[in-house]
């Protein structure tokens, strides 16, 4: 990968895609290509087909997805499906028709097993029943993955498909119906604060337990992987630490200057009971997270506080971004 390829990000304006497009930018890359969803329907191939016959393009980031929390999972599971599904096959497929020369797909760390060992390694895909309350989304980043594979073995591309683990930071979703744990207790914490509100609702015990990577960091592994990895298997991207939903929410509190009380609702699901990633292989390569919870944390707040304004609400929630 050249600071003159013709690099494009599929899903720029979203949580990993806009950190991978910074990160490009830091590094000199001068030459890439980003198109909304308004421009570019990612689910429509013969819109993707003519885009890359024109674009010429060399690299692709295909960061683009439906994502969302335990509540847009459970509402909409036809729609991670489908649309998952569609914008995949469109771009893995159309960059093999006009020979883009290196791809990195990102997958999540729901396609492992609802109760894999922790923390969980590569080799537990496909060892075990899935998470039902994402099922269809992570069905979905499993044949992503499955699709990548296929297209290096018989047509000997170089397609990598990493995992990374809960994700963080600037242009999060903090919608309260569709957003994932960490941005929706952000807003919670702070509308509160606002409100004075005598405590805070969270879903569930408290007591899952889950890894958070901070965009920034993301960003930086996945460059790092395309310039250092080639291998046909996945990869995981964590921190290799994890923390109670219960003291993430505390934390939170904690940064946000809130006051009252965290009531949390034993009748809602939990989710996973751990999600924690072996990030074994990744270190052996010579990447590890920089940036910590506590830094991390803060500078998102920092973030929401100054874009609020600007946030995705649930009215334009279908719109992918």
């Amino acid at each position: 990968m050249q600071t003159t390829s013709r690099i494009y990000v599929a899903g720029h304006r979203g949580l990993a895609g806009s950190a991978i497009v910074r990160k490009l930018q830091s590094e000199g890359y001068e030459n890439i290509v980003c198109k909304t969803s308004l421009e570019l329907d990612l689910r429509d191939a013969r819109k993707v087909d003519a885009f890359f016959q024109e674009q010429q393009i060399d690299v692709v980031f295909l960061a683009a997805a439906r994502v969302g929390g335990i509540v847009a999972n459970n509402e909409y599971p036809a729609d991670f499906i489908r649309d998952n599904l569609l914008i995949q096959t469109n771009v893995i497929d159309a960059a093999y028709r006009y020979g883009v020369k290196r791809l990195l797909f990102l997958g999540s760390t729901c396609i492992y097993p609802k109760y894999a060992p922790q923390p969980m390694k590569e080799e537990y895909l496909l060892g075990g029943g899935l998470e039902p309350t994402n099922e269809p989304y992570a069905v979905a980043k499993i044949a992503g993955i499955k699709m990548c594979q296929s297209y290096n073995r018989q047509y000997g591309t170089k397609y990598i498909s990493v995992m990374p683990t809960n994700l963080y930071g600037p242009n999060d979703n903090f919608d309260l119906h569709n957003s994932h744990v960490l941005p929706a207790m952000i807003r919670k914490f702070h509308e509160a604060k606002l409100a004075d509100a005598p405590y805070v609702e969270i879903w569930g015990t408290g007591r899952p337990k889950r890894e958070f990577l901070h965009a920034d960091d993301l960003a930086d592994a996945c460059i790092y992987l395309m310039k250092h990895y080639e291998s046909d298997e996945i990869i995981n991207i964590g921190v290799g630490e994890d923390i109670s939903i219960r003291e993430l929410a505390e934390k939170i509190k904690d940064i946000v200057g809130y006051r009252g009380e965290i009531a949390f609702d034993p009748t809602k699901p939990d989710g996973t009971p751990r999600k924690l990633v072996d990030v074994t292989k990744l270190n052996g390569i010579g990447w590890k997270a920089n940036i910590s919870l506590e830094e991390g944390l803060r500078q998102t707040y920092a973030w929401y506080q100054e874009n609020q304004g600007q946030l995705k609400t649930a009215a334009n929630y279908r719109r992918i971004v």
